[in-house]
Formats: C-alpha cells, sequence, structure tokens
C-alpha cells in the first residue's frame, strides 16, 4: 500500500487506558501511547474525549487543552515500536 497524504486523515478518534487510537479514512488504525503527549496525563477522561476533528481530518483539536495535532505528522513522527536498530 502506498501512502498517500490524503489518506492520511482521521475518521474517528478513541482512547483507552494507554492509548491513543485513531482510525484514518482509508481503514488503517494507529495507535499512540498517551504518555507521549504530557497534558494527556494531566486531564479528565471527558477532557481528553472533548476533542473536534478539523479540516476534514487533518488535524485533532482540543480547545480546553490547547492542544492541536496534525494527523500526517502522527504517521511520520510514530514509527512502529517492533522496528529496533541493531548494532
Amino acid at each position: 500500500m502506498t501512502f498517500l497524504m490524503e489518506n492520511a486523515r482521521a475518521k474517528k478518534i478513541w482512547f483507552d487506558e494507554d492509548n491513543m487510537w485513531i482510525l484514518f479514512i482509508d481503514g488503517r488504525q494507529l495507535s499512540i501511547p498517551k504518555s507521549f503527549f504530557p497534558k494527556f496525563s494531566q486531564v479528565s477522561e471527558d477532557e481528553l474525549n472533548n476533542f473536534e476533528l478539523s479540516g476534514n481530518g487533518i488535524g485533532i483539536h482540543w480547545d480546553s487543552l490547547d492542544e492541536d495535532l496534525y494527523v500526517p505528522n502522527l504517521l511520520i513522527e510514530f514509527p512502529s515500536q517492533n522496528h529496533k536498530k541493531y548494532a
């Protein structure tokens, strides 16, 4: 599957105890540990779920947290944790 920037848009966002999950418009799912986002550890579940998808899914915005995420960067900046560098 070829990475297409136009497919790097969120359709749905949800949280579990440890992760933020993103469902992309092309069906891919990505989980990112909430610990990667310092503000997420300091807020309630209600505040985490009080977000808005902006730009047709290209961004995620939390007004009460003053936090914005650019969805395509999430695919680029968080490589698979299964990838290991060998010396």
